[in-house]
């Protein structure tokens, strides 16, 4: 197989430590301010991904193993997560600090991620808290505390001139994926409509839930519309209600995720930025 390393931080020293694990050489590969290296022809077995893997999260170095050379013209779709995947926040979180509510709130959210707790009943639940707060709350998260993770705008224009479509789909709310749909030039997004009355939060949400399984039939309408294959879309993800989605694609990348899903994906980039999927396909 072939690895793939990336770093903010790690010396030269340090990669070419994880490289002689593997019992092969480190070819320099960095451009654009992106740091990576490339080693080709790694006799893969499990107990040398577990070392290597164990090694890179030690020194802070972002490891993919490919057992082909995909590129990134091989895909027609990128379909994203947004709370804490193409933005650094989690929007209720802070839409819940306005009421004073973000610790009780961050709680279900985190054990939602984490898969612990089923997504429906968690959105429900929180969503639920957030009754009776003035509407304007929702702007001033956008316009306060709302920011690109880092590679964002990068990646997203590597990918917008190799011609992929872009798929925003979360289980937040409209409010915020249709801002980021226009700002970014997004070509799709889905997501849960909060219900507002008199300006003011109903605690519900209008329509079903944008929950994991809705997330995988998005992605496969979108793929159906532009007459693709779930295989030549790439998907992005955070937490647990992204896996149905992320199994479907022809490269699943978990960005600072939790560990069931860092577990499950082609592809976990936990240090460098979004835009580690272009060395990657490079």
């Amino acid at each position: 197989m072939n690895l793939i390393l990336q770093s903010l931080s790690a010396e030269r020293n340090a990669i070419d430590r994880i490289a002689s694990l593997a019992g092969v050489a480190a070819v320099d590969i960095s451009s654009a301010g992106r740091h990576a290296w490339r080693c080709d022809d790694v006799a893969y077995s499990d107990n040398l991904k577990t070392l290597i893997d164990a090694a890179c999260y030690g020194a802070q170095v972002d490891c993919a193993w490919l057992p082909s050379a995909p590129k990134l013209g091989d895909f027609k779709l990128l379909a994203m997560d947004m709370d804490s995947t193409l933005i650094t926040i989690e929007c209720i979180d802070e839409i819940a600090d306005m009421q004073g509510l973000k610790p009780e709130v961050a709680a279900i959210t985190e054990a939602a991620m984490r898969g612990e707790l089923e997504f429906n009943e968690s959105l429900t639940r929180r969503v639920a808290l957030l009754k009776g707060l003035d509407a304007s709350a929702l702007q001033r998260v956008f316009d306060e505390r709302l920011q690109l993770s880092p590679g964002a705008e990068n990646m997203l224009a590597a990918v917008k001139a190799a011609g992929i479509k872009t798929l925003l789909v979360s289980g937040g709310f409209t409010f915020f994926t249709d801002r980021m749909k226009a700002t970014l030039g997004l070509d799709y997004a889905h997501s849960n409509v909060l219900e507002i009355v008199d300006g003011k939060l109903t605690g519900k949400v209008l329509g079903s839930i944008v929950n994991a399984e809705e997330k995988k039939l998005t992605v496969e309408r979108v793929c159906a519309e532009l007459d693709i294959a779930a295989s030549q879309a790439i998907v992005m993800g955070d937490g647990a209600n992204d896996l149905n989605m992320m199994k479907i694609a022809g490269l699943s990348v978990a960005f600072r995720a939790k560990p069931v899903v860092r577990a499950q994906a082609s592809v976990a980039l936990n240090f460098v930025g979004l835009d580690g999927i272009l060395p990657i396909l490079a």
